[in-house]
């Protein structure tokens, strides 16, 4: 396990509400993990367009996707909206790719998923997180966070309230601290597949037999 440099953590949040609850639980997450020992990031979602709208060279693009490469783990925390994740949390996720030729921008890195309610409980935006954390072959860590009634739990600073939320919050980012630590230098290991390894082979042949057609004429 290398502690040669803290571990990067990425921050993104599903809502743009001068004060929204999914930003204001990340920004308590990212003390936590700090205190702990990483290195935290945020990317801010204004004026990210929609995906598709725009060329993947529009400035926030390039910020996003940059801030993901840079990264070694990623929280994820979006307000439940008609029993789902923000638009505005799958429009930047949707903004990363799988690859970037050679670069997978989030395979092999770790992800916490987090959701705030503004009812009772649900786990409904937090199952998605991880369905695309999945998808975007991520390493979703086995805890998470949902936080119900999330506008009695922060102070006018905007801080959590001591409660057992805030427990899981932290229990939270102690995981994705200890499981960053132990999978970051086994990424390349972990996610060599043999279905690739094949494709590429059969890449290299076919440019050894172009090259040597070449050199023949």
């Amino acid at each position: 396990m290398s502690f040669d440099h803290k571990p990067r953590i990425l921050f993104l949040y599903g809502s743009l509400r001068e004060r929204s609850y999914s930003r204001l639980i990340a920004e308590e997450a990212a003390r936590i993990i700090e205190d702990l020992g990483a290195e935290v990031k945020f990317f801010h979602p204004h004026d990210l367009p929609l995906p598709g709208s725009v060329s993947d060279t529009h400035p926030k693009v390039q910020e996003l996707r940059e801030l993901s490469q840079w990264s070694e783990g990623q929280v994820w925390s979006s307000p439940e909206m008609h029993g789902n994740i923000s638009g505005l949390l799958k429009m930047q996720i949707d903004w990363i790719p799988l690859s970037i030729g050679a670069v997978r921008p989030t395979q092999g890195k770790t992800l916490a998923v987090m959701q705030v309610c503004g009812g009772s409980q649900s786990f409904n935006a937090v199952n998605t997180l991880r369905v695309l954390g999945r998808w975007m072959r991520m390493f979703t860590i086995p805890n998470q966070s949902s936080v119900a009634k999330a506008y009695q739990e922060f102070n006018e600073d905007g801080t959590m309230k001591d409660s057992s939320y805030r427990d899981r919050v932290v229990d939270v980012m102690e995981e994705l601290y200890k499981f960053t630590l132990l999978l970051r230098d086994q990424v390349d290991y972990l996610t060599d597949r043999y279905s690739e390894r094949k494709e590429e082979t059969a890449k290299q042949a076919a440019k050894i037999v172009s090259q040597s057609i070449g050199t023949v004429e």
